[in-house]
Formats: C-alpha cells, sequence, structure tokens
C-alpha cells in the first residue's frame, strides 16, 4: 500500500486557470495528495511567486479533472497544513 501522504505526479503537466477578472495564470501541477477522505491538488503558478494554490480536486473522466475551490476556511487551512507537512517529509 502506498503511502497516501505523498504527492502523486507522473509527469510535468501544465494548466491554464482563468480567474473571474479574466486573468489568466499557468500553473504547472505539483502533484495530488489526499487529506481526510478527499482529495487535493497542488498548482505552482508561473508568475515569479513562491505561490502554491491549492484546491479540491475531482476526476471527472478519463483523463479529465475538476478544480474545486475550498471555500470553508478551518478545511482550506487543514489541507495547507497537511500540505506543509507533505513537503517537509519530502524534503
Amino acid at each position: 500500500m502506498a503511502d497516501e501522504r505523498n504527492l502523486e505526479v507522473e509527469e510535468t503537466e501544465v494548466i491554464t486557470l482563468e480567474f473571474d477578472d479574466g486573468v489568466e495564470v499557468e500553473c504547472e501541477i505539483m502533484g495530488v495528495f489526499d487529506y481526510d477522505g478527499k482529495e487535493y491538488i497542488a498548482l505552482i503558478p508561473d508568475d515569479g511567486s513562491d505561490d502554491v494554490y491549492i484546491y479540491g480536486y475531482k476526476e471527472v473522466g478519463e483523463d479529465e479533472f475538476e478544480l474545486v475551490d475550498i471555500e470553508d476556511d478551518a478545511e482550506f487551512e487543514k489541507v495547507v497544513a497537511e500540505f506543509d507537512k507533505i513537503m517537509a517529509e519530502e524534503a
């Protein structure tokens, strides 16, 4: 059984996010991870910052997925803490 705390990514993939204000940002998919029975995705924006975007992740087809905003602040904080733990373990 694989360690569920590892980020899973097979190859470098880039997606383009379009925000409500029409701004588009290309992001590298850092990986997908599980927390509390749900899947989340970490994205690195190609904007010169050190930011990491974290969204809920939902597969909707064979090679398709959907990003889901994490609207609950408490859930978001827990997911970020889990992501930080994973990054510390992989360093």
